[in-house]
């Protein structure tokens, strides 16, 4: 608490808009940096998806720019409350403390910005918002030697995440959506769930009679023979009755979903370096190659392929040992599956799958009338964890995930770092750790403390 208390007399000039001495005109700047840099991400990121759910004239015509604009008015009113509850706050206070111009100013900015985006979105912006701070918390407490890290620590979390996750996907009614949709399309719909069977009460497709076609004379190639010897290899060995994957056996069938997924997981780490690659096209003509024989390209391909297969083969493997399907085999098999992290470590994944099973047990427990139902949590959790975002991003950037603190710059144009850090050291986070060259041009005539005097803790 005494840390709390502690406080600064500078100015809102001094400490935040280093860039202009008058607080309407930095919100000014701000306003439009945001709006401009809103714009450009969500007319990409709603036009793509437009394509890709392929959706009919009526949309583009009708709600397609309406969803943009409330969307980019969402982020830039965010950026915009902030540096104007950033002076606000200064102006109520007479002073700064060590919560006020990072959480302070952030909390009251992003509950208000958060309403004015859709409903329907303000989930999926709490589950980001959430993982973000949750790792920068622990980023926090591992800085102070409060928790120490534990080795391997994300690949454990997906593998207790994946297990659970599995799990419910294999249960009645456990997944819904867009979740269901997902891991429907990863594992496969041969694991579409269903209750506990055996043998006896298995599906009567498992002989499915296939009429007879009448032989069409083709020329013998090496391609047609291939193709002949590998449905022979596939249908003709050990398959379970209660496995669902007619066309294939056990075997074959994780050979084939390995394949099948190490494809997508390679072509997506592909799809992602298109961009950074095809800039430095022209001037450096070598890194096309790399586009293609990039180690995390395959990396991605071998957690995604290994991971289908580790699950569909731990899953036949039950089948056969217990003589039963049951979807409590998921949880060992999703377990198990989740080990395949190891070749593509990413705590983002980890932490935001985490966030999504934590979200989905709770909607369950609702659902149960076990849980008691908040009334606007995800706008109170969204603007508790951008607030935390923001402590950080001003007061010890160095616990901050870095990809956001590049696009607090890109919204901001750059503006972000031009805090003045240096007088935010007293408090004891390092707040100037990463700007030890940067120190602001203040004019005298805006300021409480005079720029050569050293600084002390009122």
């Amino acid at each position: 608490m005494a840390a709390l208390s502690k406080s600064i007399p500078h100015n809102c000039y001094e400490i935040g808009h280093t860039w202009h001495p008058r607080c309407a005109a930095a919100v000014v700047h701000v306003s439009r940096s945001a709006l401009a840099e809103s714009l450009r991400i969500y007319g990409t990121l709603y036009l793509i998806a437009a394509i890709l759910r392929k959706r009919k004239l009526d949309y583009y015509l009708y709600k397609l720019l309406p969803e943009i604009l409330q969307s980019t008015s969402f982020l830039t009113a965010n950026g915009t409350l902030y540096i104007a509850c950033f002076c606000i706050l200064r102006k109520i206070l007479g002073k700064f403390y060590i919560w006020s111009p990072g959480f302070g100013a952030a909390l009251p900015a992003s509950y208000m910005a958060i309403l004015i985006e859709r409903k329907s979105r303000r989930g999926l912006l709490t589950i980001y918002m959430a993982n973000q701070a949750t790792e920068t918390l622990f980023r926090m407490a591992v800085a102070r030697g409060t928790i120490t890290p534990l080795r391997h620590g994300e690949v454990l979390l997906f593998c207790i995440t994946a297990a659970l996750f599995m799990f419910f996907f294999r249960c009645k009614d456990g997944l819904k959506g867009f979740t269901y949709s997902a891991l429907k399309f990863i594992v496969g719909k041969e694991e579409i769930p269903t209750h506990s069977f055996s043998p006896e009460a298995a599906f009567s497709k498992t002989d499915r009679k296939i009429k007879p076609c009448e032989k069409v004379s083709q020329p013998v190639n090496i391609l047609t023979l291939t193709k002949k010897l590998m449905d022979k290899v596939c249908k003709h060995g050990p398959r379970h009755r209660c496995c669902k994957h007619y066309g294939d056996n056990c075997i074959s069938y994780c050979i084939k979903g390995f394949i099948r997924m190490f494809s997508i997981g390679y072509l997506i780490q592909c799809c992602l370096r298109i961009p950074s690659t095809f800039r430095h096209l022209f001037t450096q003509p070598s890194r096309l190659l790399s586009l293609f024989y990039n180690k995390e390209n395959f990396q991605l391909g071998a957690f995604l392929g290994s991971f289908v297969s580790i699950y569909k083969g731990t899953s036949c493997f039950l089948r056969w040992m217990r003589n039963l399907d049951d979807e409590l085999h998921a949880l060992v098999a999703g377990c198990l599956a989740g080990i395949s992290m190891m070749f593509y470590k990413s705590t983002t994944i980890s932490m935001y799958l985490a966030s999504k099973l934590v979200e989905t047990i709770y909607f369950k427990g609702i659902e149960a009338g076990k849980v008691p139902y908040f009334p606007h949590a995800d706008s109170i959790i969204y603007a508790i964890s951008t607030s935390i975002c923001f402590q950080a991003a001003v007061m010890e950037v160095q616990n901050l995930r870095p990809s956001y603190w590049k696009f607090l710059l890109r919204l901001t144009k750059g503006r972000f770092a031009l805090m003045n850090r240096k007088a935010l050291d007293v408090f004891g986070t390092e707040a100037s750790k990463y700007f030890k060259d940067f120190t602001p041009k203040l004019d005298p005539r805006y300021t409480v403390v005079p720029p050569e005097l050293p600084l002390e803790l009122s």
